[in-house]
């Protein structure tokens, strides 16, 4: 049994991982993106709250709290409220996974918050992996600065919002922080639906599908099995399979919704992925643990 989960598991955590950009493509090609935020987090928030409540996980209170729900917002409202209105702007796929790949690259930019130092290896591959973004975009037919500047917006979001939790609250059980961050997104995400009037569901078989698939799927099977790993393994390992991510994102993207993937394409991913690969061994300063990945999914 312990052989089959650790062959099986990892390839289908990558290609769970991977498809969560594949359905948000089809849910805001379907529905407006506050409103597809708004169902993943209504419907996300309640399912992973039940599960949390169920395996009597405990909840942060008082300035933990606080803190757990500025970090919620950081990466759920700000990273999946810009990733999904760049994929609106037709930014494909596998360039905003390439770009969400680039997480703990600017997580170790913003290393004085965690007690590191950056390596000259580390500020290599931030620079070869920029070199990689930088093709694949340029490759896109419909190239948007908007939407570029969008899904830097969402990594900041998310390297922040993952700084600020390990800085504040680094011992909150992750069961229920995950469910802490859907459950504080939701009212933000009804506000932004109210304030840009977008409610209007162009194809509902289409928003309903994806939709299910970002909840059960991305959300909630996703993040279960992360923590799984994680429990089995070491977070190096873990980290490793999340480079696999923007290729295979590409791949699905082009069998799926027909995004196209050029040779500057594939040429910028496999770059990204060799910046990615460079800038993923951080150093652990003296007395501190290293830094575990937090779902964001």
């Amino acid at each position: 049994m312990k052989a089959y989960f650790t062959i099986a598991v990892q390839p289908l955590f990558v290609l769970m991982w991977s498809s969560a950009f594949i359905a948000g493509i089809i849910g805001v090609g379907a529905a407006p993106p506050m409103l597809v935020l708004l169902g993943r987090y209504v419907i996300g928030g309640a399912l992973l709250a039940g599960y949390a409540w169920a395996v009597r996980a405990t909840w942060p209170r008082g300035q933990t709290l606080r803190h757990v729900v500025i970090a919620g917002l950081l990466m759920q409202i700000v990273q999946f409220g810009a990733f999904y209105t760049a994929m609106s702007h037709q930014v494909s796929g596998a360039v905003i996974a390439l770009i969400q790949g680039l997480n703990p690259v600017l997580i170790a930019v913003f290393a004085g918050f965690l007690g590191e130092t950056v390596t000259a290896r580390q500020w290599a591959g931030f620079g070869i992996g920029g070199v990689g973004v930088a093709a694949a975009v340029v490759d896109q037919s419909n190239f948007s600065v908007a939407g570029l500047l969008l899904c830097l917006l969402g990594l900041f979001g998310l390297s922040m919002g993952t700084v600020y939790q390990k800085r504040f609250a680094p011992q909150v059980d992750s069961r229920a922080s995950t469910a802490v961050h859907a459950l504080a997104s939701a009212p933000i995400a009804a506000v932004l639906v109210l304030a840009t009037q977008q409610w209007q569901i162009r194809d509902l078989p289409h928003f309903a599908a994806a939709l299910t698939w970002i909840v059960l799927v991305n959300s909630v099977a996703a993040f279960l099995l992360l923590n799984a790993m994680l429990r089995r393994w070491d977070a190096t390992r873990v980290g490793r399979l999340f480079f696999a991510t923007p290729a295979v994102t590409a791949l699905l993207a082009w069998l799926l919704v027909d995004q196209p993937l050029r040779p500057l394409t594939i040429a910028g991913l496999g770059v990204g992925v060799l910046g990615l690969v460079l800038a993923s061994a951080r150093p652990q300063s003296a007395g501190r643990p290293a830094p575990q990945p937090v779902a964001a999914r």
